[in-house]
């Protein structure tokens, strides 16, 4: 292993257990918090902005865990944050924001500058409990959107069905982790197997 390329690794945060702050109520933090929303409708998402979208205003509405601020920010606004996203128009702003979240050890995605950031958003595949997140290493989130396109039209509806169905047969599994690894294994061996004609 060399320490060179791609060093993302890849997992799946809890949304409705962590706190999200976004500094920025325009099109660029309506993007990330609807992205955010549509992958986890409970997230407990705090908006800070002196102009806050429609939509965002919206979502604050429909969804309880999204909180509105209209006002300038100012770094106590990352207080008790556990993710932050830098989403103004205003490259010194998102800086400065970078610079505060360090400070306070929180994990920060600026975006539109994949040098300052801690995590992306990816783009995200799901169908029913199968999520698929995609990323290009802040490379080109346009190809990212077509390879999600891509996977969504590839992968069967009924995926969600077959994975309610593996789920009930690992529940009925007796034995130790290691023998249920291996039985879930032999069961769905014939996925990899199977070659397309």
């Amino acid at each position: 292993m060399n320490g060179k390329g791609n060093e993302l690794f890849p997992v799946f945060f809890r949304l409705d257990k962590l706190r999200i702050v976004v500094i920025g109520g325009g099109a660029v933090g309506t993007e990330k918090v609807g992205a955010i929303l549509k992958s986890s409708p409970a997230a407990a998402i705090h908006v800070v902005a002196p102009e806050i979208s429609a939509e965002i205003i919206a979502w604050s509405k429909q969804y309880p865990a999204v909180k509105v601020f209209h006002k300038a920010y100012d770094p106590h606004d990352l207080t008790g944050a556990d993710l932050v996203i830098a989403a103004t128009c205003i490259h010194v702003l998102n800086m400065q924001v970078q610079i505060d979240a360090k400070q306070k050890n929180i994990l920060i995605n600026v975006a539109d500058t994949p040098e300052l950031c801690d995590f992306y958003l990816s783009s995200v595949v799901q169908k029913g409990d199968l999520k698929i997140a995609i990323s290009t290493n802040g490379k080109s989130p346009t190809f990212a959107k077509r390879m999600r396109e891509v996977l969504e039209e590839a992968l069967p509806d009924s995926i969600d069905a077959i994975l309610q169905q593996l789920n009930q047969i690992r529940n009925k599994l007796k034995g130790d982790f290691e023998y249920k690894v291996q039985k879930m294994n032999e069961i769905t061996k014939a996925m990899k197997d199977e070659k397309p004609e």
